[in-house]
């Protein structure tokens, strides 16, 4: 049992981190990302859900991330896409469902596709493996948003959503394989190299 209530303060501590970046965000982005990275690092650093294994140097040093460029901010439309649906694995969870649910165009960047988690309570996903992926970042990529864990960065009422490149973060098994993840599919794939957000070193 204590493990589920450790994993159910994780994930409202990480919705509570993001409900405070986008009140913030609407008046200083860059103050709202530097509250974003000094609340994950003391989440991996002390929570004990944390998927830095004990004595990870990155529990002290903090996660590295490149520099925050404002030009990186956009509120994007979600385009109507043909749907589609994608069954993962997820080691001992079984499998995750993803259902296309439309697409944005991220300017430098191109066509990302968006998803929806058809699991119980559902959430948004769009992840991004792009031309740093191996190098200067995780190989299998990041996520930019996953609103089921809470990471949700807002969107107006009319179809879009806010997605700041900056944010984008590497999914728990880059730091430990006992995670599995699910990792960004053809749709989500890009070569062009994006230097925001968390990185390798």
């Amino acid at each position: 049992m204590t493990g589920y209530l450790e994993l159910t303060d994780w994930r409202r501590r990480v919705a509570e981190l993001y409900a405070r970046v986008r009140t913030r965000a609407a008046d200083d982005p860059a103050a709202a990302h530097a509250d974003w990275r000094e609340g994950r690092d003391r989440l991996f650093a002390e929570h004990p859900q944390s998927p830095l294994p004990p004595g990870d140097p990155l529990r002290t040093s903090g996660l590295p991330y490149w520099v925050y460029d404002p030009a990186l901010r956009f509120e994007l439309q979600v385009v109507p896409v043909e749907p589609a649906s994608l069954t993962l694995g997820t080691g001992d969870d079984g499998t995750t469902t993803l259902e296309r649910v439309g697409r944005v165009e991220v300017p430098g960047v191109g066509s990302l596709d968006v998803w929806w988690l058809a699991q119980y309570g559902g959430g948004l996903f769009l992840p991004l493996r792009d031309g740093t992926a191996g190098s200067g970042s995780y190989g299998g990529g990041r996520y930019l948003l996953d609103t089921a864990k809470g990471a949700d960065l807002g969107g107006g009422a009319h179809g879009t959503l806010v997605v700041d490149l900056n944010f984008a973060y590497h999914p728990s098994c880059r730091y430990d394989p006992r995670w599995v993840c699910p990792l960004a599919p053809a749709g989500n794939r890009t070569t062009t190299p994006v230097e925001a957000g968390e990185r390798l070193t």
